[in-house]
């Protein structure tokens, strides 16, 4: 539903580690765009009803008459029909991964769907009769009118009653002359063989008037044949075969050529069947490819499909960490824009993610795999079709039909975008690429939550919820990361009472866990990247929108716009995957960096009563207010000199409060941190220095 609402050029990140899922979500997608396509032309209502896909023998002369003597006149209704048709197309990477111009082999793809939906002679005859080269240059024009055609036009004259002007003259003087009632005039101009041969003034003039048209038909048709015969799909196959026609800038143009008249082409149907027309490009297996050949692909997508008129729509379906791996490790990455999420962000227009599938499903999966059936594991994938990451996802479709009525689901979305529309205007982007992955973000949210029958939230908060995972993804992952984290601490320890209270808001868990991200900045480079300015993040959460965790719990289950990686890449920076409780884990394991930067000198304390310590070393540590920011970015050195412990009881202490891992560990050096780094994290200060009293109670 919410593809046929999105405008094109448009490209869809399908983010799923599993390919199997992907492959059945895909297929899912055709059906059901195909069928809410026929819903939305059955329950049609206007004037003008569109015409078959499959036209009949009268709509095809009507086709031909239209490309040979018509031009389309752009009109607003026109560019903006009410029916749809999809067109699928399917772009396996890996066929084409053998060639050093992968993103050629998708210009072809491209084609061949086309030349297949369509017909190879509408395409070489749209090609003769309707492509003219300096069209590229020119403007597109809206005008005002009911018709939608008018006629080409010679000396100020249709075209056609020229040519029916001068068949019709033909066909006079052909009568005339054979029925004699034109006479011979001039002399006799050759001789053979003892005749006299005598041409006439008036058949002189016939035949000089037959030449220009005449060679106007044989040019058309020659170029007709031509093109039937070599088209343009082995014209650039025949490129990507020669290194010296690829390498030139030449051959790129000539693709280029080829993707604007095939758009061109998409548009003049668009004006004769009556509906939209809208080519879904689907592309699997990116991820299986080199880095240089993803880079190219993603490179293709956001050049020749960056036409403002194009009516492609690209799904990008793959693993989003192999393909960030990929990408960052790819040469002639040297810039912060040619890093991979930079990358993605810059083309992705909508982001669906498919959180891992539930406890319930992974179980019918694993039954399914035992008993070797393919059609239980399809089935099991296709039920599985899950929107959010909860402790139990729930699928899509159930056994029940959901009933989503788009009239409601389009008033709630303007709703969500009137709303708080004065405050969310300063953080809204200016570009037009972050203002429709926002709406497409908005919508997808909406038409879920109503799917899972859920409570919707006020539409303020679903809109600015929404601006947050646009505009600060590293920092929003960062928070829910920390709650979960939380919340499995707690569900081990069994201390339910240490749960954080629905109405804690999310800047003082943002806050509290910030000293530990500071020191994980090295790590995480390219995600902070990704983020706005740090003081309108901070402006957003404590002054115009008060996030709260009951607000994190519901909201994130239907958050399909965040890309999963970089919350998988913040939680293995962090530690999170440890051994699960334990004796060893509870007294010698290291601590949880977020645990010990927020403990105070009194848990320091009962950490070591409970390590079995001698009193000795918690007197110590409470009369030099020892605490545990104090402990991470203090020196070791210092902390053992201080503690003067023997070798044993250190290399346990050690462990304990000092064995976070070492690219966790600040450095220590004559050298000041960048001050750009502490302005994205809001510590206006040296975290070196004890005496802060905002680190030492964050």
């Amino acid at each position: 539903t919410t593809l046929t609402k999105v405008s094109s050029p448009a490209t869809v990140g399908l983010y799923s580690s599993c390919q199997s899922r992907i492959r059945r979500i895909l297929g899912k997608m055709e059906v059901y765009m195909s069928q809410e396509a026929l819903r939305i032309e059955e329950n049609y209502k206007g004037k003008s009803r569109p015409r078959p896909v499959q036209p009949s023998l009268c709509g095809m002369f009507e086709l031909i008459w239209r490309m040979l003597f018509h031009k389309p006149i752009w009109t607003k209704e026109n560019q903006d029909h009410h029916n749809v048709r999809f067109i699928f197309v399917n772009f396996s990477a890996w066929h084409f991964a053998g060639s050093d111009l992968l993103w050629a082999g998708l210009a072809i793809r491209l084609f061949q769907a086309v030349q297949i939906n369509f017909g190879t002679l509408q395409l070489a005859l749209y090609r003769v009769a309707q492509y003219h080269v300096e069209d590229e240059i020119k403007k597109k024009v809206l005008v005002a009118g009911p018709h939608n055609w008018r006629f080409k036009k010679m000396c100020c004259c249709p075209l056609f009653v020229l040519i029916l002007f001068g068949l019709l003259v033909y066909l006079v003087f052909v009568i005339l002359l054979s029925s004699g009632l034109l006479k011979h005039v001039g002399e006799p101009t050759a001789k053979a063989n003892g005749t006299t041969s005598h041409v006439s003034v008036w058949e002189g003039l016939i035949i000089a008037s037959f030449g220009v048209p005449a060679a106007n038909v044989l040019k058309f048709t020659f170029l007709m044949i031509k093109n039937l015969l070599f088209n343009q799909e082995r014209n650039i196959k025949r490129g990507m075969d020669t290194e010296r026609v690829s390498s030139k800038l030449g051959f790129m143009n000539q693709v280029r050529k080829e993707m604007w008249l095939l758009s061109r082409f998409v548009e003049f149907m668009e004006v004769f069947e009556r509906r939209r027309i809208r080519v879904v490009l689907r592309i699997t297996n990116l991820d299986r490819c080199a880095p240089p050949k993803i880079v190219s692909v993603l490179d293709a997508i956001n050049i020749l499909l960056s036409d403002e008129d194009s009516p492609f729509i690209s799904i990008l379906a793959v693993d989003p960490d192999i393909i960030v791996q990929k990408v960052n490790f790819a040469d002639g990455c040297f810039c912060k824009e040619e890093r991979a999420y930079a990358l993605l962000r810059r083309i992705v227009t909508l982001a669906f993610t498919v959180p891992p599938l539930s406890d319930d499903s992974k179980l019918r999966l694993f039954h399914s795999l035992a008993d070797g059936s393919k059609n239980l594991e399809d089935r099991t994938n296709a039920s599985s079709v899950v929107l959010f990451e909860t402790n139990e996802a729930i699928p899509l479709m159930g056994k029940s039909e959901i009933d989503i009525k788009e009239a409601e689901v389009e008033n709630w979305v303007k709703r969500t975008l009137d709303a708080n529309e004065r405050k969310l205007k300063e953080y809204i982007l200016d570009d037009s690429m972050s203002m429709r992955r926002v709406i497409n973000s908005i919508r997808v949210t909406v038409i879920i939550t109503r799917a899972l029958r859920a409570e919707l939230p006020q539409p303020d908060l679903i809109a600015a919820w929404v601006v947050l995972a646009n505009r600060w993804p590293c920092r929003l992952s960062w928070i829910i990361q920390c709650a979960e984290d939380a919340q499995q601490r707690n569900e081990i320890d069994q201390n339910m009472e240490a749960e954080s209270p629905d109405s804690e808001s999310l800047w003082k868990v943002f806050s509290e866990s910030r000293a530990e991200l500071y020191v994980m900045r090295s790590q995480i480079e390219d995600l902070l990247d990704q983020d706005g300015d740090p003081e309108m993040f901070e402006r957003f959460l404590k002054v115009d929108f008060h996030f709260t965790m009951k607000d994190l719990k519901a909201l994130s289950q239907v958050t399909v716009d965040l890309n999963p990686s970089m919350k998988r890449e913040l939680s293995v920076i962090r530690g999170t995957s440890r051994l699960k409780d334990s004796g060893w884990v509870r007294t010698f394991a290291p601590l949880p960096i977020a645990a010990i930067i927020n403990m105070d000198s009194e848990d320091i304390c009962k950490e070591l009563e409970y390590m079995k310590y001698p009193r000795k070393y918690a007197e110590i540590v409470k009369s030099n207010h020892i605490t545990g920011s104090s402990l991470v970015f203090g020196d070791p050195d210092d902390i053992k000199k201080l503690l003067d412990m023997t070798f044993g009881e250190w290399t346990t202490f050690r462990l304990r409060f000092l064995g976070f891992p070492l690219h966790l560990q600040p450095q220590y050096k004559n050298v000041h941190p960048p001050q750009s780094h502490l302005s994205r994290l809001h510590l206006h200060g040296s975290p070196h220095s004890s005496s802060n009293p905002h680190l030492a109670n964050s």
